[in-house]
């Protein structure tokens, strides 16, 4: 079995529902429920114009391929209702593959670690209430480490 860590996102239709969903829709196609962060809001980043947003980390084993591991993802969030219209922009709702097992993978439309993992407050705050030892495969630093020299002046805030 192959361990993922999901971040998911809202800020468009009912946030905390959107999430809920897809977090069951998850666990149902992708693969066991291990561990899973409370909710946190923040003030969006990137795109600062827009309604805050709520995130979580799920952590789940799975059998699939970091590439099947992604289409599910993708088609989760098409079943709820998520638009590509604008990066970083609102959404119904976003799922962002964190770290797959230690792997490193730097493709087109896949790269793991989530490349921004490191400069967001938003990801690292969940993500260490879950995995405060897990060690980012490139930085080799903690993913407590990585929050206490993250830069990100943006609050986050658990509900």
């Amino acid at each position: 079995m192959n361990v993922v860590f999901l971040l998911l996102g809202a800020n468009l239709g009912s946030p905390l529902k959107q999430l809920e969903l897809a977090q069951k829709m998850l666990v149902e196609n992708v693969g066991k429920l291990h561990s899973e962060s409370g909710v946190y809001e923040s003030e969006a980043w990137g795109v600062e114009d827009q309604p805050k947003f709520l995130n979580k980390v799920i952590h789940l084993s799975t059998p699939f391929d970091p590439h099947k591991t992604l289409a599910i993802c993708q088609n989760v969030e098409d079943t709820l209702g998520r638009v590509r219209k604008e990066k970083w922009g609102s959404r119904i709702i976003d799922i962002d593959i964190l770290y797959y097992n230690s792997e490193v993978l730097d493709e087109p439309f896949l790269k793991i670690p989530h490349p921004y993992l490191h400069l967001r407050k938003f990801t690292l705050v969940p993500l260490v209430e879950i995995a405060p030892h897990g060690i980012h495969p490139v930085l080799k630093y903690t993913n407590e480490e990585l929050l206490l020299r993250c830069s990100d002046p943006l609050n986050v805030n658990r509900i």
